[in-house]
């Protein structure tokens, strides 16, 4: 007689709703089956990635009309541009001709035209012409256009939706507005902007970003020496995003206040925000900088990353700007050079027979939260309730 051991049918989002449904206190790091699970990636690009909002970078990436670039949200190739009137489009990236993908990376065009047999259309997805369809007594090119997704500026962000029925970015972030309004994000501007892609699963980045923990260690070499532990707070956070803040000291110029900025007062003057907007939004927000990393799944084992930053207008306008920008750059990549190693060392690990997930540091209660949102959104999407 065969005995059954319900703990061998436990799928990797039952385990998860089992380890988040301890206390902070009691917390342990997630079950490896989250990470390496091919079918729990399945369900989160169902249940996370298709229904929330992702970002696409920043808004004034695209300045011009028929300024574009290209993403995938779960599968889905997208476009997002700025039409003819200056307002900012998403639509499906796939000829509704024979269905082959259109434009890539990012550029400028006149017209959207297909590669395969020249299909073309116009700024707003609508078709506006097809050779050699006139004996085709079916077409009519009026009834065919792009269909269109969701997308939205907030704060600065492109941010993009294949849910129809999400609620907009500025309704479900209005507490992150409320948090770090006063240094006006929306006013900073994007000096780079890059894409990357590593070897680990997106929530080892994702958590890697939401501990300042591992820096002293991690960061030796870089930003380690500018953190202290004992000075960092990590508070609660909400449903759509967890922060944790630094008070910084003067090892990182930039990360402060410019000397002629005199609305900021006190910390606000040297505070950085590590803002953790759910699903995969990652910024880095001070009073001289800003940067941020947008993931994407490549699998259990690899991550996209939309990686990019910039200056606030303070900066921006100072006459040794440039000098500012080349520093902090530089900086910027040597610290995810580190990251990279730490991340890709931890999916190795978390792949070996003998690893298992160990308690969580009071420093790591965003982790604990992004655990919780993850669970929720699976496990409702599984159980037909998200």
């Amino acid at each position: 007689m065969t005995v059954h051991d319900p703990a061998l049918s436990r799928s990797p989002a039952d385990e998860l709703a089992e380890n988040v449904a301890m206390p902070f206190e009691a917390a342990r790091a997630m079950p490896k089956s989250v990470y390496t699970s091919p079918q729990f990636l399945a369900e989160e690009l169902e249940h996370v990635f298709a229904k929330e909002w992702l970002c696409a970078g920043r808004a004034d990436a695209l300045k011009e009309p028929g300024d574009y670039l290209t993403m995938e949200i779960a599968g889905e190739p997208v476009i997002v541009l700025r039409d003819k009137d200056g307002r900012l489009r998403a639509m499906s990236n796939v000829c509704r001709h024979r269905m082959s993908t259109m434009l890539e990376g990012r550029g400028q065009v006149r017209a959207i035209v297909c590669p395969y047999h020249a299909w073309t259309y116009n700024l707003d997805g609508s078709l506006r012409g097809a050779p050699a369809m006139a004996a085709n007594e079916s077409f009519c090119k009026g009834d065919i256009a792009l269909p269109q997704i969701r997308c939205e500026e907030w704060l600065g962000w492109i941010m993009v939706s294949l849910n129809p029925d999400a609620p907009s970015p500025a309704e479900r972030l209005k507490d992150v507005e409320a948090l770090v309004g006063y240094l006006d994000m929306g006013s900073y501007t994007e000096t780079f902007r890059e894409e990357h892609r590593w070897n680990t699963n997106w929530k080892v980045l994702a958590e890697n970003f939401m501990e300042s923990y591992h820096l002293p260690v991690c960061h030796a070499g870089t930003i380690g020496g500018s953190v202290d532990l004992m000075k960092m707070t990590c508070p609660e956070g909400t449903d759509a995003f967890n922060y944790h803040f630094i008070l910084r000291n003067d090892a990182v110029p930039l990360a402060l206040a410019h000397p002629s900025n005199t609305a900021l007062v006190g910390d606000e003057r040297r505070t950085t925000w590590l803002l953790s907007i759910y699903p995969a939004l990652f910024v880095t927000l001070t009073p001289g900088y800003f940067w941020y990393l947008s993931l994407h799944p490549d699998g259990p084992d690899h991550v996209r990353i939309l990686y990019g930053g910039g200056m606030s207008p303070d900066f921006v306008g100072d006459a040794e700007a440039r000098r500012h920008f080349a520093a902090f750059k530089a900086l910027l990549d040597d610290v995810n050079d580190e990251d990279r190693g730490c991340t890709e060392k931890v999916y190795k690990g978390l792949c070996g027979r003998l690893s298992e997930p160990g308690p969580l540091s009071h420093l790591e209660r965003p982790n604990f939260e992004f655990a919780q949102y993850i669970s929720r959104r699976v496990n409702a999407g599984r159980s037909g309730s998200a």
